[in-house]
């Protein structure tokens, strides 16, 4: 059985699809753990709900380390075999992605490399590009930089409004990101 945890920061849609995603008890693998750095934020208590154990670390440009060591120590402690983030609004440091290396993926609510960073869906739509999409990525240093791992984009009407782009979007992540977190998984398993 392989064990992952996730980071979030909000209402946590992506962490729900996961956590239902393997929440089968002949699933074998585990969804051993929360991460959040928003003592508010809804996510937290969808973790409490379902039973997944949950971690509140505050995170600042400050006590960015203190995050960061603290965070390593006790997914090390749970023996995790991959990171996720799913709605973290954090960038990682180089200590904490060697902690992990090439085990720590992220969603991302656009073609990458188009529209980095916060408000993807928004700079898509603005956009006027034809396809969008959600890519999910290796973690590095850099901002939505690391290697892809998986795309899915449609085609767009041009008649969508924005919260039909961003329902559109959502659906892809909620299926696509717990396929490729299984597939992780069972690579880091060996099935």
């Amino acid at each position: 059985m392989a064990r992952f945890a996730v980071f979030a920061s909000g209402t946590g849609t992506n962490f729900e699809s996961l956590a239902h995603a393997f929440e089968d008890a002949a699933q074998p693998h585990q969804l051993a753990a929360l991460f959040c750095d928003r003592r508010a934020a809804p996510v937290l208590d969808k973790a409490q709900q379902r039973g997944i154990p949950a971690y509140f670390l505050p995170y600042s440009t400050e006590n960015r380390a203190i995050f960061e060591k603290a965070a390593i120590t006790i997914l090390r402690g749970l023996k995790i075999d991959l990171v996720v983030l799913a709605g973290f609004m954090r960038v990682l440091t180089r200590m904490f992605i060697d902690a992990f290396p090439r085990r720590i993926v992220n969603i991302h609510p656009s073609l990458l490399p188009a529209y980095p960073g916060t408000h993807a869906i928004e700079r898509s739509f603005d956009s006027k590009d034809n396809e969008l999409g959600v890519t999910i990525h290796l973690v590095d240093e850099g901002l939505d930089s690391g290697e892809v791992i998986a795309r899915e984009s449609f085609i767009r009407t041009g008649s969508e409004t924005l919260a039909e782009i961003e329902a559109r979007i959502h659906s892809i992540e909620h299926s696509l990101y717990p396929a490729v977190v299984r597939d992780l998984l069972d690579r880091a398993h060996g099935s």
